[in-house]
């Protein structure tokens, strides 16, 4: 997802998104565990996406 599409989110959206990531990471995490994971650079890439929704949830509440 792109930054300032993030940005343009309601808090609604966003605690939807983290939620979707979050669920994805865990599915993720596990495929990895039983090496059914192919490419494993996509967990760094959903925990960069956490990260930043968390960051941009922070920066709205206050």
């Amino acid at each position: 997802m792109d930054i300032k599409e993030l940005r343009a989110q309601d808090m609604d959206k966003l605690d939807d998104t983290l939620t979707q990531l979050l669920k994805q990471h865990f599915e993720l995490r596990m495929q990895h565990k039983s090496a059914q994971l192919s490419d494993s650079s996509k967990l760094g890439k959903v925990r960069r996406s956490i990260a930043q929704v968390k960051t941009i949830i922070i920066e709205k509440q206050t």
